[in-house]
Formats: structure tokens, C-alpha cells, sequence
């Protein structure tokens, strides 16, 4: 984890958008795949979505990452202006609750899983929003009816593809324990091994940090119905994106505190992801000061990854400055988000012409 491979770096060098020529390959391999595939997936259907996916970059529609596993029809006011709440039990001490922030942000970081999903853009949140599920998903030449997945696709696993369309419901993490498959008995290493498994072989990831490892299973431990707020759901705001680039940023912190650069790198990669994915909702007249201010702030984020892989002692001081220095710019996204893509009015002209 000390330095990245030649797909990681290329993710990475791409900062806040997704490199178009990484878009194009992924492209290629999702309709390679699906003609391999023997099940009832049509053909003609994937190629249907990718063209439409190249048609919406060509054209003047804003490029939300989300929209590439969004099925026709949905609304987009809800599917991407609402999120669920999380279910997220309090840690009952410092260690439990330092595992439990890599986790989070780990859970949340396309570049954990790797191959063609960190290309396409999927962290573990694109399936399990908040930790719970997603009844929206639905990702050509992987999925049949929204919310449902085939995790031993051939598209995204060169371990586990099978050849067979076979896409099953999507889990809710925060649901019931009896309804989940692998055990989350603190006792045992079931759920480690499991998400070990998923990282590497169905997503063919690189080797996970130990302690990001460890941190996945505290988190999705964490999670609990009982933890649930009232409401199911809440807006999607700019705010709690920026917030999670922060806890990501401070969990860095605490992975330097206990010598674990593999570890703050990882929490580094989470907190550019988030940022991210604030950039592209501020696609529109007058956002370019919002924008400029994202870049600087990811820039930095770069500068710190450079860092720490090159064991600069200084990597933990400019950790630091950039939370203490993301205040400012964080309060401009807040004013500014009315005019943005978190706006409903907004995401209903989108829906508008996307669809």
C-alpha cells in the first residue's frame, strides 16, 4: 500500500473527475463481458445504457458518477437528492471507534475495491448507501432488476466470474443479523475473511491495510437496526459529503498516531473520493469559484499522499492544516448549494434531459 499500482495511480492522477479514457476502457470490457456471459442478459441492452452513457458526456447534461448505475425512469429527485440515514451504533471505546472511522471512510473509497469498479467509480456505498442497501441499483451486464447484483460477474472479477447471469438482491447491512449470510460474532474472523474475500476476489482489489481490514468489520459490525434514526431518510447535502472527507481526514490522523501509514493513505484516497463527488454536483453558471476551491483542496489532499508515501515526517502537519483550513471554502459550498446539482429543482431539469 506504500506505493500505488499502475490502476490505482491512474484513478489517483485523475484528481476529483474520472479520466475519460479510464470511462472509455471500462466501456469496452462491460460489453467484452457481456458477450461472454451466457445467462439472459441482452446484449443489446448493455450497449442501449453505454451508448446513452457516452451521449450524456458528449452532451451538455452534467457527468454525476451515480448515474451510471441509475435505471431508466428513476426518480432522480429522490435517488440522488435523498439519502438514507445510517444505522451506526456508538463505539464503546477510543480503539473500537478509531477502527470503526477507517472502516467508514474505507467503505466509502472506490479505489478499495479496484479493477473495474474503482474505474466505473463503485465503492461498497454504491450497493449499501449509508450501510443499508440500494433499491435503485442497477448496473449494465451486473444487475437484472433494480437492486439486485451477480457477484461472481465476469465484469468485474477475473477470480470469481462464473459466466452465469445470476444477480441477487442487494442486502440491507443495517438490517436484522439473521438475514445476513456471514456471521458478526466479534469472536471470530468469519466476517474479516468474507470481506477480504469480496475486496480482492470480486472486485479484484489490492491487499487492504490490515487495519483498514479490520476497520470494515468494526464498521459494518456497527451498524445495527437498532441504530436507526426515526427517519429513513434524509437530503443529500453538501455539508455531510464535506464532513465525511473530514472524518476521513482525521482518521488518517489517528492511523499516523498509531504508525500506519498504509492505513492514512487509504483514509487519504477516502477523503479526495468525497470531495469528489461534491465537484461534480457543482456543475453549472456560476459555480466556477466552488469548483476552483474543490480542486485546491483535492490538490492538496494529492500533496499529502505524496507524503506519506515518501515517509515526509511534515505529512501529519499538513493533514492537519487542510482540516483546519477547509472550514472557508466548506461554508461558500453550503451558500452556493441551491445552485447546485443538490438543488431538487435542479435534479428534476436533469432527470428532464437525461432521461
Amino acid at each position: 500500500m506504500d506505493r500505488p499500482g499502475p490502476r490505482a495511480a491512474a484513478l489517483e492522477r485523475g484528481g476529483l473527475g474520472l479520466d475519460s479514457r479510464i470511462l472509455s476502457v471500462f466501456q469496452a470490457k462491460a460489453v467484452g463481458a457481456s458477450v461472454s456471459m451466457q445467462g439472459k442478459l441482452s446484449l443489446a441492452l448493455v450497449l442501449a445504457a453505454l451508448t446513452t452513457a457516452g451521449a450524456l458526456a458528449a452532451s451538455t447534461v452534467p457527468s454525476l458518477r451515480a448515474l451510471r448505475w441509475l435505471p431508466a425512469g428513476v426518480d432522480l429527485t429522490d435517488a440522488l437528492g435523498r439519502t438514507p440515514t445510517e444505522c451506526l451504533s456508538a463505539a464503546p471505546d477510543a480503539q473500537t471507534a478509531y477502527r470503526v472511522e477507517l472502516g467508514r471512510a474505507a467503505f466509502r473509497s472506490p479505489l478499495l475495491l479496484g479493477g473495474q469498479a474503482a474505474r466505473a467509480g463503485l465503492a461498497c456505498e454504491s450497493c449499501h448507501r449509508e450501510g443499508r442497501s440500494n433499491p435503485d441499483f442497477q448496473f449494465p451486464g451486473v444487475s437484472g432488476p433494480p437492486g439486485t447484483a451477480d457477484v461472481t460477474s465476469s465484469l468485474f472479477s477475473s477470480h470469481r466470474g462464473d459466466g452465469i447471469d445470476n444477480p441477487k438482491p442487494i442486502p440491507d447491512l443495517s438490517g436484522p443479523a439473521s438475514a445476513l449470510k456471514v456471521s458478526r460474532a466479534p469472536d471470530g474472523r468469519a466476517l474479516e475473511t468474507f470481506i477480504h474475500g469480496l475486496v480482492t476476489d470480486e472486485f479484484d482489489g489490492a491487499e487492504p491495510p490490515p487495519a483498514v481490514l479490520d476497520g470494515l468489520a468494526a464498521y459494518v459490525r456497527a451498524l445495527s437496526p437498532a441504530a436507526c434514526p426515526p427517519q429513513p431518510t434524509r437530503a443529500a447535502k453538501a455539508a455531510d459529503l464535506v464532513e465525511d472527507a473530514r472524518r476521513a481526514a482525521r482518521a488518517g490522523l489517528m492511523a499516523l498516531d498509531h504508525d500506519d501509514p498504509a492505513a492514512a493513505i487509504a483514509m487519504v484516497q477516502a477523503a479526495r473520493g468525497r470531495l469528489g463527488l461534491v465537484f461534480e454536483r457543482y456543475d453549472g453558471p456560476g459555480l466556477a469559484p466552488q469548483r476552483a476551491a474543490l480542486t485546491a483542496a483535492d490538490r492538496d489532499l494529492a500533496a499529502v499522499l505524496v507524503q506519506l508515501r515518501a515517509r515526509d515526517p511534515r505529512a501529519a502537519g499538513q493533514l492537519r492544516a487542510w482540516l483546519e483550513n477547509s472550514d472557508p471554502w466548506a461554508r461558500d459550498l453550503v451558500a452556493a448549494e441551491p445552485r447546485s446539482l443538490f438543488a431538487p429543482s435542479r435534479l428534476a431539469a436533469l432527470r428532464t434531459v437525461a432521461r
